[in-house]
């Protein structure tokens, strides 16, 4: 076994001798300690040194039963593929028939889409020969696909070290805090959570996993962010992982009285740009937020805020896994623990990552985040506008749920707006916008918007699994109303 997962046990093993009365797992109904946990693990790895050679992939909704199966993944060393539920089932397709996995594990809900693949279920486990395989990186532990501005994703492989290393580094900052009870709000499929359940199992934490919808995400469809909310209070976690879409209604939530902070101390926000007015309005409601920054290739987590290092408004400083520097042109660079290679591409040259976003160092070594450099356009009067900006800011005051924001080559910047709540009136939403105006620069106001008619989600091909916008199709889904807001 590797150096890093004998550690990994170890860890593990001294919780469960420490003989805490406190859950390591908690689901729906079931409870296990530490020492059943590694029990429970323990079994499933044997019956996967019994399968052929090659990756396995999980199609499970969270709760215990999908971590054990991960954990002996992992301890078995065999390659790992969580299936986010917001893949389509042509995505899903491509995960499977690309990374050639002979085992799955997943509910009848994936019968007939995995019959229709050649696959057959013995009882436990779907089964499909190998017949060709693109080589896996040596050390590949998980392979993680990105769900990227682009429908097909592409598999990140990561190795157990560079994952527990995260792990690591994400307990160490969160430690000052001593959460010991995390709950699991996102898809375990998205890295960052399942990095997160990790770091609190090293810290010898509780993790409650709930089923999906029992939380209010349904599928790929939506959140119920009232019924979110609702766990997130009688749950008592005092530690959790958010995007900002739920961030935003957490504090909207609590600012309304509807809910208090609670047990909370320690809440980590990433995937997507963060308004600092958002942190601010946090702040002001004593909920103990921290910003970060990272993505799957390099095993999720660069840059974090912690406790007695924050400054709202940045992603924090660089976490000691990782050395961080800016290209000429300002795009974000990271060297250290990064992925192996993507999945049926040839190996990466060079040491130093580039990953596409745009940033800036301030005097005490805080990174922010300027956009994505793809997603900046240039108006007709030749201004830069780096479009995740303006939309953090038009979602920061609790009006306005999402916001999509295009001016390539015009004189005016439009937007398309959903709002917090469906009873939000249109001139509700313009007081909104001027709002925001009134803090930005002319050149990236928004000077004419439309309201959708239905929100960004993952089922309409309109958002990434992580709740970011996929422009170019939310721009070719909506051409036709931009061009309108043109001629008005």
């Amino acid at each position: 076994m590797q150096p890093n997962l004998r550690w990994f046990r170890e860890v593990l093993q001294k919780h469960a001798q420490g003989g805490s009365p406190q859950a390591a797992v908690r689901g729906v109904e079931q409870r296990y300690t530490y020492a059943q946990l590694l029990t429970e693990v323990e079994r499933r790895e044997s019956r996967l040194r019994e399968q052929p050679a090659g990756p396995i992939a999980l199609f499970l909704d969270n709760g215990p039963e999908a971590l054990f199966w991960d954990l002996a993944a992992l301890f078995s060393e065999r390659p790992c593929i969580v299936l986010p539920p917001f893949f389509s089932p042509s995505q899903r397709a491509h995960c499977l028939q690309q990374s050639q996995t002979p085992l799955v594990l997943a509910g009848e809900v994936m019968g007939e889409e995995l019959r229709a693949l050649g696959y057959v279920f013995d009882g436990m486990f779907w089964k499909h020969p190998i017949t060709h395989s693109d080589a896996l990186p040596d050390g590949t532990a998980k392979i993680t696909y990105t769900s990227g501005s682009t429908g097909t994703p592409k598999g990140v492989c990561l190795s157990a070290e560079a994952m527990l290393r995260v792990a690591h580094e994400l307990e160490a900052a969160s430690r000052p805090t001593q959460p010991s009870h995390y709950l699991v709000v996102l898809p375990l499929g998205v890295l960052l959570e399942n990095l997160g359940v990790y770091a609190a199992l090293l810290a010898g934490a509780q993790v409650t996993l709930l089923p999906l919808h029992q939380l209010g995400m349904s599928g790929a469809s939506g959140i119920d962010i009232k019924r979110l909310l609702t766990c997130i209070a009688l749950s008592g976690a005092q530690s959790l992982i958010l995007v900002p879409q739920l961030l935003l209604g957490l504090v909207t939530a609590i600012e309304r009285g509807l809910m208090g902070v609670g047990a909370l101390r320690f809440v980590a926000v990433g995937g997507a740009k963060v308004s600092e007015g958002l942190l601010s309005r946090a702040q002001a409601v004593g909920l103990p937020v921290y910003e970060g920054y990272g993505l799957s290739e390099c095993a999720s987590v660069v840059c974090l805020n912690r406790p007695q290092h924050s400054r709202p408004g940045t992603v924090g400083r660089p976490l000691p896994h990782v050395e961080v520097r800016l290209a000429e042109d300002g795009e974000v660079q990271v060297r250290g623990t990064t992925m192996l290679g993507y999945l049926g591409e040839p190996a990466s040259i060079g040491s130093w990552l580039s990953t596409g976003d745009l940033g800036r160092f301030d005097a005490d070594g805080y990174l922010h985040i300027l956009g994505r450099k793809k997603n900046q356009f240039i108006t007709s009067l030749g201004r830069n506008v780096n479009p995740e900006w303006v939309e953090a800011e038009l979602t920061q005051d609790g009006t306005i749920l999402q916001a999509f924001i295009h001016g390539e080559g015009l004189s005016h910047n439009l937007a398309l707006l959903w709002p917090l709540s469906s009873e939000t009136s249109d001139a509700e939403l313009d007081a909104a916008v001027q709002r925001c105006n009134s803090s930005l620069p002319d050149y990236a106001r928004v000077h004419r918007w439309a309201r959708l008619p239905e929100p960004f989600a993952s089922s309409n091909g309109l958002l990434t699994g992580n709740g970011r916008p996929r422009r170019e199709a939310i721009y070719l889904h909506y051409q036709n109303t931009l061009n309108q807001l043109v001629t008005e």
